[in-house]
């Protein structure tokens, strides 16, 4: 890799010892990736807080600086660690204190992550404990070098806000955050986001479930690819297209993908492509729709449903108030339990407008922090859950070995209050 004078200043120790183990950690990494260099990055986000018997393992050996070491930096030795170089924030993490009692997660994780947070929080990490942090606060701009985990988050990065970023781990985002390098190569070079796809859409795509079913669709088709979606749209807002990008990382690895139109980078079809030959069409229609809504149901055979979770990727103010407003003047089924999940700068949010209330008297919860499928938690006993999340239905059944259905808000509300599935595809 060509490095700068800075860069050669910094793997040689001019840092410190702990940037300098970052610096050769990403000089490795760019190495293996064939990256010719290395770009500047002013927004990193990782999981540094998130608990783990590995994590627990390494801070009964030698406190947080060797657990920071041993994961985030790859280093055989305990380091001390500085202040973050360049703005980083933590992505969601396990359950927090205030969920202790409501979900059924290990207290001694609790407590580490408690620690974990004062130690990150030290050091210059904004503790957003969320997987869309571009909800509250962190929002790159357009053609901003990024280091992000978690695939909704990259994938609404690149695509909605037109920044850059691959779909990183803990030790290159641990390593970013302290040198303020990525390795310059996939989503970071324009010519890689050009579109590889084109999905046609037969079928009007009107609302929050059809949005998940097309992702779902079109991940499962293109995998790693970058489609470009045209056809009979109904113009996406921020939670369609969050719940768009998720699913279509879930049935596939989409970090990138355009809509002509709505997108940044694709003002115009010709643009999507970069002015390349457009692909013959991936169609989806009636039959594909259909298909789809099956396929996330399939994993369902008992009706009778013990846990309803709202809320992945992380619920925004509105869909809060909606599921407030489907409950309002309602009960939950005494054997269900209803948990929507959340940034917690939005449930102050929410808690101020008189949606958490209306939600708590139904004998729902708004959680923060974290998910289920994150947590590995659920509530005990749960045998069939119900979500209007294509992630969730995707990977929740495969990780905690319980049945799932999926349908819209009002399917799942009307589950949490009767305690059965009555959900159809409309």
């Amino acid at each position: 890799m060509r490095l700068t004078d800075d860069e050669k200043a910094m793997l040689d120790g001019a840092e410190g010892p702990a940037v300098a183990a970052a610096m050769d950690l990403l000089v490795r990494y760019g190495e293996a990736l064939d990256a010719e260099r290395l770009c500047d990055t002013r927004n990193v986000a990782g999981t540094t807080t998130q608990p783990s018997p590995a994590k627990a393992r390494l801070v009964a050996e030698g406190g947080w600086n060797r657990a920071f070491s041993v994961l985030s930096l790859d280093s055989d030795e305990t380091l001390d660690i500085p202040d973050m170089k360049v703005p980083t924030c933590q992505l969601q993490q396990g359950f927090g204190p205030d969920s202790v009692g409501i979900a059924p997660y290990p207290r001694e994780f609790v407590e580490l992550q408690t620690q974990a947070e004062a130690f990150a929080g030290r050091r210059g990490v904004n503790i957003l404990a969320t997987c869309t942090p571009y909800q509250v606060g962190n929002l790159p701009v357009r053609g901003e070098h990024c280091a992000w985990m978690e695939s909704s988050a990259v994938v609404y990065c690149n695509s909605v806000l037109g920044a850059r970023t691959n779909c990183e781990g803990g030790a290159s985002t641990g390593a970013a955050s302290l040198t303020g390098k990525i390795p310059y190569w996939g989503n970071h070079c324009p010519e890689n986001r050009f579109g590889t796809h084109l999905v046609r859409v037969e079928e009007r795509v009107t609302s929050f479930l059809d949005w998940g079913l097309l992702g779902y669709f079109t991940g499962d088709l293109v995998q790693e690819g970058r489609p470009v979606v045209t056809g009979d749209l109904d113009r996406p807002d921020l939670v369609d297209l969050k719940h768009f990008g998720a699913a279509s990382a879930s049935s596939g690895g989409v970090e990138m993908y355009h809509i002509p139109g709505v997108t940044p980078e694709a003002p115009s079809l010709k643009e999507a492509f970069g002015g390349r030959r457009v692909p013959e069409p991936l169609v989806y229609g009636a039959a594909e729709r259909r298909a789809v809504y099956e396929t996330l149901n399939n994993q369902g055979t008992r009706t009778d449903v013990d846990f309803v979770l709202l809320g992945c990727p992380h619920a925004s103010v509105d869909q809060i108030r909606a599921a407030a407003r489907a409950l309002e003047g309602r009960r939950l089924h005494s054997g269900t339990q209803l948990w929507i999940m959340a940034p917690r700068a939005l449930k102050d949010v929410a808690d101020r407008s008189g949606y958490t209330a209306v939600i708590e008297a139904a004998g729902g919860r708004v959680l923060v922090d974290s998910c289920p499928a994150m947590s590995r938690s659920a509530p005990p006993g749960t045998r069939v859950f119900a979500t209007d999340s294509a992630k969730q239905a995707h990977y929740l059944p495969a990780i905690l070995g319980i049945e799932a259905w999926f349908g819209t808000l009002e399917d799942c509300i009307d589950a949490a209050v009767t305690g059965r599935w009555g959900g159809e595809l409309r």
